[in-house]
């Protein structure tokens, strides 16, 4: 009897006298019709007869899916229950037969060959039941999906996302794109545009758009529009095809700019001084007054009733030296009021012109220390909100200077980062400058960048992954190039070091060559 191949009888069969096989004379079971033996059976019947022995397993390379006739794309691990499944599904005149087991068998990753072994049963005669074992090969080959296939073609998209800040620098832009890559909200777009003002996110279905729109609401303060483009229509069903596009205008207010609240618009978020710093900005706009650690919050139902732009932006900043410096021993939060004395840097040496102010960095300064701010003495500001506030009696209250955060020293050929942030791929615009502007844009990357290494709280929301091996040491044989002169500047830069445990493995930049 073979053991691969054995032949059951079911008990509930009645015993019968035992005869000799027709072909080779062996005792057998009369009950078997026929009078065979188990070996005569075996050689004389086969149960996988018409069940093909090779087949064809289509994959789109793009998207790794499966095609699962007649049309659908299904996703399936290697060797998984999912692929087995189909490769079952495969074979025609299976389904007549009983599967007793189907396993994968081990081939080369890249023969583009799937092995199955597959068990089955079937009754032959009455109460002989032939079980085989048999293999087939499957050949894979590759077939572009219908979605791949339309996210290479032009005007394929249904709902179009427009992210638009009207504000001369990217650095929210660069925040919202750690944002987007750290929670995958861009996994369902078949094209990121950058343009002037913004990014344009391009989505083949409707529901995927709302879902980014959803996220976009959930970490910036935004105020989405919709509207919708009637493309074709079916007379006779009352079809109708629609393309939509979602206009995403973001606060023009980012962190650390100088904003000026209307009157009336301070005295209902807890009466807080008009002159105020943004010093986060989250779903909501959070200032903070540094004469007093008052703190508001700007929702943005509130702000897009009555829109305000910023007295001064980062790009308006001065570097103060602190010539002496007094806690008051108020503190909130990660803030400490203090009381400061500070000179203009370019005026060291050549004016003795020396300005007194209240700030919220008591707990980071020192005397000695370089400090950026903006200055109101001598400074005119186009502003209608800052024209009302001088004739209003806040006027006593506006100080000489406001100091915004602690200025480093840099070194000037760059520093050596032990850390770099991922990019999305972007395709740029015809409208979109390029050569004149990419100083401009380098610029502000920069800016972000001491923006991550300076504020621990603004880091914590972002995925900071350890530089590759090659990199760090190209950087760091330019650091070990530069002048003695610049050995000055070394003490504040590795106070600004972001610790190892903080940074993530790059898994896909990881090569067989890596430790």
């Amino acid at each position: 009897m073979d053991v691969d191949n054995p032949v059951h009888f079911n008990p509930g069969t009645k015993s019968a006298a035992t005869i000799l096989c027709a072909d080779c004379g062996a005792p057998v079971d009369g009950t078997i019709s026929g009078a065979f033996c188990y070996d005569c059976i075996k050689l004389k019947t086969d149960v996988t007869e018409g069940i093909q022995r090779e087949a064809t397993l289509h994959m789109c390379r793009d998207c790794d899916r499966w095609l699962s006739p007649p049309s659908s794309w299904v996703v399936a691990a290697p060797e998984s229950r999912e692929l087995l499944a189909l490769c079952l599904r495969k074979l025609r005149g299976l389904n007549k037969l009983r599967i007793i087991d189907a396993s994968f068998i081990w081939t080369e990753p890249h023969s583009r060959r799937i092995k199955v072994k597959i068990t089955v049963q079937q009754e032959i005669n009455e109460g002989a039941i032939m079980q085989q074992s048999f293999e087939v090969t499957y050949v894979q080959n590759y077939h572009q999906c219908p979605d791949c296939a339309k996210s290479y073609t032009h005007n394929t998209w249904r709902a179009v996302v427009q992210v638009r800040q009207k504000v001369p620098h990217k650095r929210t832009f660069l925040y919202l794109e750690q944002l987007i890559l750290k929670h995958s909200a861009h996994k369902d777009t078949i094209n990121i545009k950058e343009v002037h003002d913004g990014i344009d996110f391009f989505f083949a279905q409707r529901n995927h758009a709302e879902a980014f729109v959803d996220f976009l609401k959930a970490v910036v303060p935004v105020n989405v529009k919709k509207s919708q483009e009637l493309i074709s229509m079916d007379i006779h069903t009352s079809t109708k095809s629609y393309k939509f596009s979602y206009s995403a205008e973001i606060v023009p207010i980012c962190r650390d700019d100088l904003v000026v609240l209307p009157i009336p618009m301070a005295k209902k978020v807890g009466n807080i001084s008009p002159i105020t710093i943004c010093h986060r900005v989250g779903t909501s706009i959070n200032l903070l007054d540094p004469a007093t650690l008052q703190t508001a919050d700007i929702s943005t139902e509130i702000y897009w009733r009555a829109p305000f732009r910023p007295l001064a932006d980062v790009q308006d900043l001065v570097e103060f030296i602190v010539l002496d410096i007094e806690p008051l021993g108020q503190q909130k939060g990660r803030y400490f009021l203090a009381e400061a004395t500070v000179a203009r840097a370019s005026d060291m040496g050549s004016s003795d012109q020396t300005y007194y102010t209240r700030t919220h960095l008591g707990g980071i300064i020192h005397v000695g220390d370089s400090v950026m701010g903006y200055q109101f003495n001598g400074t005119n500001f186009n502003n209608p909100l800052f024209d009302a506030l001088e004739d209003s009696k806040y006027a006593s209250t506006i100080p000489d200077v406001i100091l915004v955060k602690k200025h480093y020293a840099r070194k000037k050929k760059g520093k050596s980062r032990n850390w770099r942030l991922k990019r999305m791929a972007k395709e740029e615009s015809e409208m979109l400058p390029r050569k004149q502007d990419q100083d401009r844009m380098d610029r502000d990357f920069e800016m972000f960048l001491r923006d991550v290494e300076e504020d621990a709280e603004f880091r914590a929301g972002l995925a900071l992954y350890k530089a590759q091996q090659q990199q760090q040491q190209q950087q760091q044989q330019q650091a070990d190039a530069m002048d003695v002169e610049e050995s000055e500047y070394e003490e504040d830069d590795e106070g600004l070091a972001i610790p190892m445990e903080q940074l993530l493995d790059d898994l896909e930049d990881l090569t067989m060559e890596d430790p």
